[in-house]
């Protein structure tokens, strides 16, 4: 790609990111679109959706930014929770490696690329091609004079030159001190960060009020004794061995069948408060018959109420039926956090697959249906997403070889003869090499979390932070290997592949394939950085949605649901992108602004979204930051193996034999940071928990959070669900009488 394909992607996805930033900053202000752009206030009774149309709403202003920028990190962690702290402190790291990495790269590393003469490129300077400004256009044992001169003090006593001493020094040499030095860097700031993190996480622990989650263990594989329920074996066993800790208990229920039952009547009870509560609808009658063609005519409100009867009629009689379909799985609360904490890290049974004990997830955080998941089951599943994964990672393969035969004209005239007229215009050229190509991939990467969290929700995990993270890690590997390995390597995949197998022809394989792919980065970093961040701002799908149930639907306001903070796909964005800048770092630093104004623009963008628009709906305390840690530290290990071959393809063996140790270092460092922070993250310390306890006994409040723990991890679905119907069916919208408690 030459530099002028880059400007015109630049320039393209400029356009788009200021585009989306003036409509948003117009439609956040226009009557009705509220819910879009800031759900979570609306939620909250912060904002009025209603607003009066004025003249000067249509006026664009940059007052979100200053409303975005204002809140402390503490007015984060109080409304929104550690996760959402950590995220941002994502965005702080990163801006905070990519503005050394900008300094170094841009300016000392970029102009001795640039005066290299390794590739002869003597074009103007939009017509060069990107490899003018990379380690590619160094020269092969490129070399600077140094003299060194001496003092003859028995002749004139001044400096003269010494043609004895005169050595030489490499260009490269300055690539192989901005390693170390860089390197030297990240790691001080991953350490400082980790330490941040951990100490923030103790300090919500001593702040916060007593929570479910921290008094309670969940217990699986509960082997029962003949004649006796599951439920009277776990209290006779907790009450022999933790007489002094132990609260209460409450066994898990095969409830699939109910949990449908009931999504069925809360379906059909929106469907009823909807009509009822607008009394102009006109289609107040339909037929009984096959698709409402057929049969008598009934009025939908009787129609409706009449069903809905029946499935509560239903729902009740199944919670009836499991009160005996016990699941061999309990959540066991305790009195204290340390008695929990005893309870979950002691084997219980002789037997370790039997009564194995974990932490409890939040109430609302607990995925239900695969309680009742038998082992065997969980373990087909398991094989079953390996499956999964790999086939579509070799599907993924069909776009990625889609994309590099865009960025290769010569091979796309090849494909498609008839192109060849179109793809001689210079802004067509320029646009499908520089912009189509990314944006292409970006489309059929786009379906991949989701899919993610579709298989990690079937591996048998019982909470939804569980299935997040797991999501959140399948992302990150296949982004990895789908958009950067497979890139790199698809210029001769069948030839590369083989080269794995030999581990010592890695680093010559990689410093030959990665420099090339640079120019397509760069535009990626563009159309999937800037432009995503900016469309995250403008919400276009949301907005649309919105518009449609407005026109068609005619929905209120009420019914809307405020998203959660999509960490799964948003937080392996922001790491990948992170490796491609430390990657490239001494291989083509022209990438490093790019995405330092991605993750600037990211920072306001996202603290505005999770301040207006999303809502943490459970919490992981700060459990994302491994993934960071690690994922950083590998592409530290990356930027060393690279640098090791491109060092030896040079010429300067002395450097690649100098670079080995630097990535034993970076290791030996991560194993540093695993002993030292790490446990932190899996369960508190005996000092916190003991500490947090005696101050609990001190709590006027805690005999009543005593009583609503016992009753907390009871399931949903066998909760009383009783459907109150209003005697003024014209004006009152139905009210479900777990909604009346929750309102109460």
């Amino acid at each position: 790609m030459i530099l002028s394909a880059l400007l015109t992607s630049v320039g393209i996805n400029l356009g788009l990111c200021l585009l989306f930033f003036t409509l948003y900053s117009i439609l956040r202000k226009q009557p009705g679109n509220i819910t879009v752009y800031a759900p979570r206030l609306v939620a909250e009774h912060k904002i009025n959706e209603r607003r009066q149309f004025n003249l000067e709403s249509l006026l664009p202003s940059p007052g979100w930014v200053r409303q975005a920028w204002q809140p402390t990190e503490a007015e984060l962690l109080s409304l929104l929770g550690l996760d959402a702290v950590v995220f941002m402190r994502i965005f702080i790291f990163s801006m905070r490696v990519f503005s050394f990495a900008t300094i170094v790269g841009i300016g000392i590393l970029l102009p001795i690329n640039y005066l290299g003469t390794q590739l002869s490129d003597d074009s103007e300077l939009t017509d060069k091609s990107l490899d003018s400004f990379s380690i590619s256009n160094v020269n092969d044992g490129s070399n600077w004079a140094v003299k060194y001169f001496s003092r003859n003090n028995e002749h004139t006593g001044r400096l003269l030159l010494n043609p004895d001493y005169d050595i030489f020094f490499s260009r490269l040499w300055i690539h192989f001190c901005a390693a170390y030095i860089f390197s030297g860097v990240v790691c001080y700031l991953l350490y400082y960060e980790y330490s941040y993190i951990s100490d923030k996480m103790i300090n919500c622990l001593y702040s916060c009020k007593p929570l479910p989650h921290d008094f309670t263990v969940l217990v699986r594989g509960i082997s029962t004794s003949l004649g006796h329920t599951v439920s009277e074996d776990v209290e006779s066993f907790f009450t022999e061995y933790y007489s002094s800790t132990y609260l209460s208990h409450s066994v898990v229920r095969r409830t699939s069948k109910l949990q449908s039952l009931i999504s069925d009547a809360d379906k059909l009870y929106r469907k009823l408060a909807h009509l009822k509560s607008n009394k102009d609808t006109p289609r107040r009658f339909k037929r009984e018959g096959l698709l409402g063609l057929f049969g008598r005519q009934v009025d939908l409100a009787d129609h409706y109420e009449k069903k809905l009867d029946d499935l509560e009629q239903q729902v009740r009689m199944e919670q009836s039926l499991l009160a005996g379909q016990e699941v061999p799985a309990a959540f066991v609360s305790f009195k204290s956090r340390f008695g929990a904490a005893t309870a979950l890290h002691i084997q219980q049974r002789i037997n370790p697959t039997e009564w194995v004990t974990e932490q409890a997830p939040e109430p609302q955080d607990i995925h239900w249906p695969f309680f009742s998941a038998s082992f065997l089951r969980r373990w087909i599943c398991n094989l079953a997403v390996v499956a999964a994964c790999i086939a579509i990672t070799i599907l993924f393969l069909i776009p990625v070889v889609i994309v590099q035969g865009l960025t290769n004209l010569d091979q796309l005239g090849t494909w498609f003869p008839f192109l060849e007229g179109l793809l001689e215009i210079t802004f067509v050229s320029e646009v499908i090499t520089g912009y189509l190509p990314s944006l292409i991939l970006q489309l059929f990467l786009s379906l991949i979390p989701p899919v993610m969290v579709v298989l990690s929700s079937v591996q048998g995990y019982v909470a939804f932070s569980q299935i997040q993270k797991s999501a959140c890690i399948k992302v990150l590997l296949f982004t990895i290997w789908n958009i950067f390995f497979a890139n790199v390597l698809s210029g001769s995949a069948l030839y590369r592949v083989n080269v794995f197998l030999e581990p010592t022809k890695i680093p010559a394989v990689l410093a030959e394939a990665v420099p090339a792919q640079a120019s397509f980065f760069i535009a990626y970093v563009v159309t999937s950085g800037w432009t995503s961040v900016s469309s995250e701002l403008f919400r276009l799908l949301p907005l649309i949605f919105h518009f449609l149930a407005k026109v068609f639907a005619k929905k209120d306001a009420e019914e809307f649901k405020v998203p959660q903070i999509p960490y799964h796909s948003e937080i392996p964005k922001i790491i990948f992108f992170g490796v491609l800048g430390i990657t490239y770092l001494i291989l083509a630093p022209l990438i490093l602004p790019f995405l330092l104004i991605y993750y600037c623009m990211g920072y306001i963008v996202y603290r505005n979204q999770l301040l207006n628009v999303y809502v943490s709906k459970y919490e992981t305390s700060g459990k994302f930051w491994p993934i960071v840690h690690s994922s950083t530290i590998f592409s530290l290990v990356l930027m060393h193996i690279i640098a090791i071959g491109i060092f030896g393809l040079k010429s300067l063996p002395l450097a690649s034999g100098l670079m080995v140790p630097l990535p034993v270092l970076t290791l030996l460092f991560n194993q540093y940071c695993q002993k030292r922070f790490l446990p932190l993250f899996k369960a508190y310390p005996a000092e916190c928990l003991i500490k947090k306890d005696k101050e609990d006994q001190n709590d006027p409040t805690i005999g009543e959070f005593y009583n609503r723990l016992a009753t907390a991890y009871e399931d949903p679905a066998m909760k009383p669900t009783n459907y109150l119907l209003s005697t003024d069916s014209c004006s009152t919208p139905l009210l479900r009488s777990a909604e009346v408690e929750n309102l109460a």
